[in-house]
């Protein structure tokens, strides 16, 4: 399937490398995601959490020949780096920004994987800095298959795991041993706790920015986050949404709300927001 975007390389990411004495497996006890017996050429989606639960940084990771890559926010880079030099402890572990590599989607070429969140974005890759043009296309095709942004949407300590939907797109492990937040994400996971969720939606006219209440006549229903023209994401308030009767507006344009193909759980989505 030819992909709906140019190869380009993505300037809001960044590579952090690390090699040494088992990275993979210091990251394993770190990250929300499954990593051991992780493939060699083959990306995993997850997150550093806080103690209390909450996203820190959310990355991609991929290894080969012993090393490993994380694909982080550029803009996380320094603050995460921090964070994994600390966690690190007496491990021998190398850990550096790789300066060399970039981040590129809608490419085969380099250290190249499907993105595991969703067979619909196609190759993820790691390619020499320079090698690749930036591109357009891939943020409206990220946004139409609903999947979340780190600094668009995600943020830092602001959502928890369930919020953004890593335990529907292969974020989170639900089997493996201890890692930093983890009772909390098992407690939403066995409670059903999550009242949030980041979900597409489609406005009558182009979107508002980033933050822009969503209400339903007087009540609070959520807030944009990222969008391109007239299709965004949004967080919702899912039992708001549910008992909503009025049009969903912000900064006055009507709203749609969306369940993506790949949500495999219950949304009631009201006429009212249709």
């Amino acid at each position: 399937m030819a992909s709906p975007f140019a190869a380009q390389t993505l300037t809001s990411r960044a590579v952090i490398r690390l090699a040494g004495e088992s990275p993979l497996d210091f990251l394993h006890n770190l990250l929300t995601c499954q990593l051991a017996g992780l493939p060699e050429r083959s990306w995993a989606y997850g997150a550093l959490l806080s103690a209390q639960g909450k996203i820190q940084h959310d990355v991609f990771v991929i290894h080969e020949g012993g090393t490993v890559f994380v694909d982080c926010a550029a803009s996380q880079t320094n603050g995460l780096l921090q964070k994994l030099k600390l966690y690190r402890l007496r491990a021998k572990i190398d850990i550096a920004a790789d300066e060399t590599l970039a981040v590129a989607v809608g490419t085969g070429n380099g250290l190249a994987a499907p993105d595991p969140r969703r067979p619909a974005m196609g190759l993820r890759a790691l390619v020499p800095k320079g090698s690749l043009p930036t591109g357009e296309g891939y943020d409206a095709h990220r946004i139409a298959n609903g999947l979340a942004d780190s600094d668009a949407d995600i943020g830092e300590n602001q959502l928890f795991p369930h919020e953004a939907n890593f335990d529907l797109l292969q974020g989170v492990s639900f089997t493996k041993g201890c890692y930093i937040g983890q009772e909390v994400v098992s407690r939403m996971q066995h409670r059903g706790t999550a009242r949030n969720r980041i979900l597409p939606v489609t406005g009558a006219a182009s979107l508002p920015a980033k933050g822009s209440e969503i209400r339903s006549g007087e009540t609070l229903v959520g807030e944009m986050l990222s969008s391109k023209g007239n299709a965004g994401l949004a967080l919702i308030r899912l039992d708001r949404l549910a008992e909503a009767t009025a049009p969903l507006l912000t900064d006055a344009v009507t709203l749609s709300v969306h369940k993506p193909d790949w949500m495999t759980i219950a949304i009631t989505i009201p006429d009212a927001a249709r």
